[in-house]
């Protein structure tokens, strides 16, 4: 009798073990944050970002769009806004409801080629959010400094041309580097000055680590030449499941050192 009670609590364990990873998985969390630099323009005041990645297969809860809206200036969404068997239904309402809380920006990630991303394009295009595939967008103060936001094309694929993104960057101002991977951060130096990098795609290591850059836990890296921003991720893929690494979103909050 012993070894069968001893077997009901391993059962009760795992269960309950297993219940918090779904229970991680599924979390509706908003993270602010503040970022402050020396060389922020100063005419923006605070620009606040809402950013979202690794959506995957889940739907987006009202719950967080109705915490978010009235707080973020622009939305971006960094990658793996779908995948394999996620039915553009599913797509475009997630969409429609990220798209109360602010303009949506975009860049791919390497998920986002397993549906037919022909129609992921146009489903995109019809709901107008801005595409960053290798290119820019610029904001302009009323004093006349420029914020740029770039977007590169996914690292894993080997669609990403910074080049092309970087050609299109006339402007002076300060730079903004959204990368479905943080691998990206490689392929840059001082040279380009781009002063932040926001990335998903490590699902914060999630409980499955088949490479290195999956190590990287969700949070604020210094890095000599940029900040690297990474996120652990709103969705899950291969399991719904989490360790140590809750499902999140986030309200970057973008200033001047004072």
């Amino acid at each position: 009798m012993i070894w069968l009670l001893a077997v009901c609590i391993v059962l009760v364990f795992i269960g309950l073990f297993i219940f918090y990873m779904y229970t991680e998985a599924t979390r509706n969390t908003i993270v602010e944050h503040e970022i402050a630099f020396p060389h922020f323009p100063k005419g923006f005041g605070e620009v606040r970002i809402f950013f979202i990645s690794d959506i995957h297969k889940r739907a987006v809860a009202e719950s967080l769009v109705e915490q978010a809206k009235g707080k973020a200036d622009i939305v971006i969404i960094g990658g793996d806004l779908a995948e394999r068997g996620v039915p553009l239904k599913r797509i475009a309402r997630n969409i429609q409801l990220l798209r109360e809380i602010g303009p949506l920006y975009f860049v791919w990630g390497n998920n986002d080629y397993e549906i037919d991303y022909h129609e992921l394009d146009a489903l995109l295009l019809d709901h107008k959010v801005i595409i960053l595939d290798n290119t820019r967008a610029v904001f302009e103060s009323e004093e006349g400094e420029k914020l740029i936001l770039l977007g590169v094309d996914d690292v894993g694929l080997g669609r990403d041309r910074l080049d092309l993104a970087l050609s299109d960057c006339e402007e002076e101002g300060f730079r903004i580097l959204v990368s479905h991977s943080p691998s990206i951060t490689r392929k840059f130096t001082d040279e380009e000055r781009i002063s932040l990098v926001l990335s998903g795609h490590t699902h914060g290591g999630q409980i499955r680590m088949f490479h290195h850059t999956r190590f990287l836990k969700g949070g604020v890296y210094r890095r000599e030449h940029t900040t690297l921003f990474v996120s652990n991720g709103y969705g899950t893929t291969v399991v719904p499941l989490r360790f140590r690494a809750p499902a999140q979103t986030h309200i970057i909050t973008l200033k001047n050192h004072l």
